[in-house]
């Protein structure tokens, strides 16, 4: 499913919006943004309004509390993960295929160096085909 074949692009599928925690606030913070959010994923966002990577719940988790750390001491950008994104004129071909090599599945998308929103899984899979949405499904969790 191609932009040219569906009209498309990552920007119809997005949820807008997204809510940045800031790259110095805490963990604690992060988990009430999510909480408050009902998300599972918060963009990680720098004093320049860039993105500067992602935090998941399962990182706070895994990464913070398992391992003995201080969810009011431990910043957002201590944990952020990589820089990948999407601009928000993708196609959702291209946004699957990030999602598929990187295994992950949320994906900020980008406009003019702003984040203009998330992408998720459950985003993708509303239009796929069923063909094609088993193929992401293995992809990204058939490996784990």
């Amino acid at each position: 499913m191609t932009r040219a074949e569906t009209g498309r692009t990552v920007r119809d599928l997005m949820h807008p919006d997204a809510r940045c925690v800031g790259e110095n606030d805490s963990l604690r913070t992060a988990a009430r943004m999510m909480r408050d959010l009902d998300v599972g994923a918060l963009p990680v966002c720098g004093s320049d309004d860039r993105l500067k990577g992602i935090i998941t719940d399962r990182d706070i988790v895994v990464r913070c509390c398992a391992e003995g750390g201080n969810l009011d001491e431990t910043t957002a950008s201590e944990l952020a993960q990589g820089l990948i994104w999407i601009d928000a004129e993708g196609s959702v071909d291209e946004a699957l295929a990030k999602m598929e090599r990187h295994r992950i599945k949320r994906l900020p998308v980008i406009e003019n160096h702003r984040i203009v929103g998330m992408i998720s899984e459950a985003d993708l899979a509303k239009g796929l085909p069923d063909d094609k949405l088993a193929e992401f499904v293995h992809q990204v969790y058939g490996r784990m």
